[in-house]
């Protein structure tokens, strides 16, 4: 894993320090992150697949994006980044809410996250890298509910985690007018 610096934060979002990212997770400290949460025009998520490289939760499926902003870089300009690095997209992003979580893997990692989560709306085809991404898919919201319901091994945590308030704001979407 190369060595970025995360940003540390306090439960309220506060930065409190940096740290690389292969310590943070070893030693389970709360972090700023995001995740991207891109829907098509008929209302189904793109989904994409973890690569089998990643270092926890490889070859699992989750949202279509997420990583952490990187000292001296703003959530947005680190969502462009890593948007494009992983998935080669472009699109308009609007902030929904925030959340905390905690889990650890079974490699003895932890994510211990503060976690900003944006929606979009594009009909783009993503253009993966291969170092990140293994494959994607669009999913509508009650075809993963059930997926995950079925399978739940097959996702990762913190999607599992985020679902529940990810439908709520996933209601008041406006399809027709791609609003979000």
């Amino acid at each position: 894993m190369k060595e970025e610096l995360l940003i540390l934060v306090d439960e309220q979002d506060n930065e409190i320090g940096t740290i690389e990212k292969w310590p943070a997770h070893q030693k389970a400290l709360l972090h700023r992150a995001f995740s991207v949460f891109i829907f098509n025009s008929k209302g189904e998520l793109l989904l994409q697949q973890r690569a089998y490289g990643k270092y926890h939760s490889p070859g699992l499926w989750s949202n279509t994006c997420c990583s952490h902003p990187l000292k001296g870089e703003s959530i947005e300009e680190s969502i462009s980044r890593r948007l494009m690095e992983e998935m080669g997209m472009i699109c308009d992003l609007h902030f929904q809410f925030k959340f905390i979580y905690h889990h650890t893997f079974d490699n003895g990692l932890t994510e211990h996250e503060f976690d900003h989560v944006y929606f979009g709306i594009s009909d783009s085809t993503p253009v993966l890298n291969p170092d990140e991404v293994n494959a994607w898919r669009y999913l509508s919201m009650k075809k993963l509910e059930e997926e995950i319901n079925q399978n739940p091994e097959n996702f990762t945590a913190w999607l599992k985690i985020c679902l529940p308030e990810i439908k709520l704001y996933f209601e008041k979407m406006d399809f027709e007018k791609s609003e979000i």
